[in-house]
């Protein structure tokens, strides 16, 4: 049978989602532990999509396959028994032999937050971008604008990446402000290597007045990723919905 679950963690102490090496922690390696201490034999889990080191999530959602027959809320209750206090299982749920947590998804969506103050909060900054300058939130979302729809996001490709096609579609880029913190909302029908965070770089540009607005189209026309902006650091981004059709 086919279990899938959902799956929250605070990325800060894990070199990312995907296994590595025996001494390196990851989500997948703690994951894998905890539902194989509780199959009593080793699973092997897939997930939607995976992490950087250093980046959240809130619903990432992984299945695994086993001939061992539990209810839900022991794969639930018994797999968050064994795992580290940074992650935590969600929900679980039998799903048909067809699902299949990355190929099943129709899209994902993704939050960046920024902590947008003169004086740094430590508690609020290790879990979202601090930057000082006053940034214009409405020169951003006028930028962003440039970015909907479907089209080639070369220019904010991480040099890793591995997609066979650079061709994605965003269906919406939002961004809100309340009191000091920014948070930019994501959603597209699969994200690049780093294409979040290179799209947040960019936008940075835009909202401290270095570029104008017009600047983000030409980036995107260029299609060369040096001409977009840096890659914004991993503690502000949340991994935060996956979208499946029957789920």
């Amino acid at each position: 049978m086919k279990i899938a679950l959902g799956v929250a963690y605070l990325g800060t102490n894990f070199h990312g989602w995907q296994c590595q090496k025996p001494n390196i922690r990851t989500v997948q390696q703690v994951v894998e532990q905890a539902l194989s201490s509780v199959a009593n034999h080793p699973v092997k889990v897939f997930c939607s999509g995976r992490t950087d080191a250093g980046v959240h999530a809130t619903c990432q959602v992984i299945h695994f396959e086993t001939n061992i027959k539990r209810e839900n809320k022991a794969w639930l209750f018994g797999g968050n028994v064994n795992l580290p206090s940074d992650v935590n299982f969600t929900w679980a749920k039998h799903v048909d032999d067809n699902f299949h947590a990355r190929f099943s998804a129709t899209a994902r969506q993704y939050n960046y937050k920024i902590h947008n103050t003169k004086i740094r909060c430590a508690i609020i900054t290790a879990h979202s971008l601090w930057e000082s300058r006053k940034l214009d939130i409405m020169a951003m979302d006028k930028a962003s604008k440039y970015l909907i729809g479907e089209h080639d996001f070369s220019a904010f490709r991480g040099s890793l990446c591995q997609a066979k096609s650079s061709i994605k579609t965003i269906e919406f880029i939002k961004l809100t402000k309340c009191d000091d913190n920014i948070l930019l909302d994501i959603k597209s029908s699969a994200f690049l290597h780093h294409m979040v965070r290179n799209i947040v770089g960019t936008l940075l540009k835009v909202g401290k007045g270095e570029k104008p607005i017009e600047w983000v189209k030409e980036v995107l026309d260029s299609k060369q990723r040096q001409q977009a902006g840096p890659t914004a650091p991993p503690q502000g981004l949340y991994f935060i919905k996956t979208f499946y059709p029957n789920l």
